[in-house]
């Protein structure tokens, strides 16, 4: 009986050592195998040459596959970089599936993905392949992957312009399904974005990938772009949120979207100001440039709409952003909320306006490099100033003659609220408006000024010609204005009763209004008969989206 369990254990030692020098036979033959698999799916998937630095197999629980250091050059591109990288990939495969042809594999997990898109003229120079390749002619298809996981990739778009710095993402995770030779694959892409401060989350289709041309390969999807911290941005403030949807191919993406940003601000005034956007875009996804056609905005209780393009700058350092901007149903107040410190906003009124909207990049505050140029008209001011409003309400009873009137408003007597109007051509630069044409009517008077407004409200300086219907006399009581009776015919020029020569001076909270013959020659426009509307500027130029 002793030999036999003698036997039987002799067996067993030989049966396990036919399974070891088995496994080791079948290790030994995985590892090319795999390693050549691998290779040859990537080569022809993306008609590339393949580099693999290094590739290990565990046999303790299937195949265990991890490798590193693998790149992939197109065949067709003279790229330094390779359009693929990964600094670690893993997957795990059973051994019946080993030599099954093709092989298929659960899920690939990837870390450090690199994607270096090649600038513009190299992708289009290239000949064209059909969506599933000539190359998957020639080789086949050796692993069919169902989805792949990607820790911490980036993505680069290159740019073949002299100085101009790469364009660069992060993408946090992205989980890709169907990864297989011509078909679209399924994707959900979590980024944080750089400027404005905030995380995209992104669900849509990607593909089939177009070797030959990256930028035609199709693309769609929804995305959510919350807490997106706006402070980031110098010179803004507000938390933004946006939802939206897109679709097109990665050069030509169209987008629609909302945004909301309920206490907008700027840093000239911090004053919250809620902000609700519409926009259809177009984006070249394959250099950020984006055209805006156009966005519909509601600032406060103003309508505004802009039609323009955010293009990268010279030397790759932020975007310009070029607008036309028209501006209608809108209140004036709104827009001081937002920009000026004084509170409560100095007027109120209507407002229609139209101007072209430049910010270029930089570090310094938006208030300081915001560029406008443009012309506009505010109905039914009135002055929130009681300074200011009564200085008005004095100057329209006079105009009129009713000089009485004015003298007892002046002493605390019952105020008239005269209603104006205001219109013409300004330009804002360095947080500093200047009016070339400046136009303002209250009953009884018009008024023609040149000047200048800062934006914190630390300065007015404004000359013009006032032009009054009443005669001087009329203006005044009592003595002054039997004196004043010889004067009228010198100030009665050009059809009004009372032309003079007038400044306004000082800050928003202490402004001194004046006559001013010292600057009478600067103060004359050019038309001062003319009341009419200022010149409307060129319609919008419409902004050329990528073809």
């Amino acid at each position: 009986m002793g030999r036999v369990f003698v036997w039987i254990a002799f067996i067993a030692v030989l049966i396990a050592a036919g399974l070891f020098i088995t496994a080791d036979i079948y290790f030994h033959r995985a590892l090319p195998i795999l390693r050549g698999r691998v290779i040859n799916t990537l080569s022809t998937r993306f008609d590339s040459r393949v580099e693999l630095g290094s590739f290990d197999v565990s046999v303790f629980r299937g195949f265990e596959v991890t490798g590193g250091g693998l790149k992939l050059y197109p065949n067709k591109l003279d790229m330094q970089q390779p359009l693929f990288s990964a600094d670690k990939f893993s997957f795990r495969t059973g051994w019946r599936d080993l030599f099954r042809t093709p092989m298929h594999i659960g899920q690939v997990q990837v870390s450090g993905l690199g994607i270096n898109m090649p600038p513009k003229n190299q992708r289009h120079d290239m000949p064209r392949l059909n969506q599933r390749g000539e190359e998957a002619h020639k080789h086949k298809i050796e692993i069919v992957v169902d989805e792949l996981v990607v820790n911490n990739a980036t993505l680069i778009l290159g740019t073949d312009k002299p100085g101009k710095v790469p364009l660069e993402f992060d993408i946090a995770s992205l989980r890709m399904s169907s990864v297989g030779t011509g078909q679209p694959m399924r994707f959900h892409a979590i980024l944080t974005n750089p400027k404005p401060v905030g995380n995209i989350d992104s669900t849509g289709s990607f593909g089939p990938y177009d070797t030959a041309s990256p930028g035609d390969t199709p693309i769609s999807g929804t995305y959510t772009f919350s807490h997106a911290d706006l402070s980031t941005i110098k010179g803004i403030g507000g938390m933004l949120s946006s939802t939206g949807k897109y679709v097109g191919a990665l050069s030509r993406i169209v987008v629609d979207g909302e945004t909301d940003t309920p206490n907008f601000q700027l840093d000239t005034a911090k004053h919250d100001v809620p902000l609700h956007t519409r926009f259809h875009a177009i984006v070249d996804g394959t250099n950020g440039d984006t055209y805006l056609q156009p966005v519909d905005a509601t600032l406060g209780h103003s309508h505004i709409l802009a039609v323009g393009d955010v293009v990268r700058a010279p030397g790759g350092q932020g975007h310009n952003i070029t607008l036309d901007v028209t501006v209608d149903h809108a209140r004036i107040e709104d827009m001081l909320q937002l920009a000026v410190k004084t509170q409560p906003p100095i007027m109120t009124g209507s407002l229609v306006m139209h101007t072209k909207f430049y910010l270029p990049p930089g570090k310094v505050r938006v208030a300081d490099k915001l560029r406008l140029k443009g012309s506009f008209e505010i109905d039914g001011v009135h002055f929130t100033n009681d300074k200011v409003q009564s200085k008005v309400d004095q100057l329209s009873l006079r105009g009129q003659g009713r000089a009485q009137e004015a003298a007892q408003e002046s002493k605390g007597g019952p105020a008239a609220n005269a209603i104006s109007q205001m219109q013409g051509n300004f330009d804002l630069d360095a947080s500093k408006l200047s009016f070339s044409d400046l136009r303002y009517a209250v009953p009884g008077a018009h008024i023609s000024m040149t000047g200048i407004y800062t934006l914190d409200g630390k300065q007015f300086d404004f000359h013009g010609t006032a032009r009054m219907d009443a005669k001087v006399s009329q203006m005044v009581t009592g003595w002054k204005s039997v004196l004043l009776k010889l004067a009228d015919p010198y100030f009665s020029k050009n059809g009004a009763g009372t032309e003079v020569p007038i400044s306004v001076t000082g800050t928003n909270s202490d402004p001194h209004f004046g006559l001013d013959f010292g600057h009478k020659d600067k103060g004359q426009t050019k038309d001062q008969n003319t009341q009419g509307k200022p010149q409307p500027q060129s319609p919008p130029s419409q902004p050329r989206p990528p073809q």
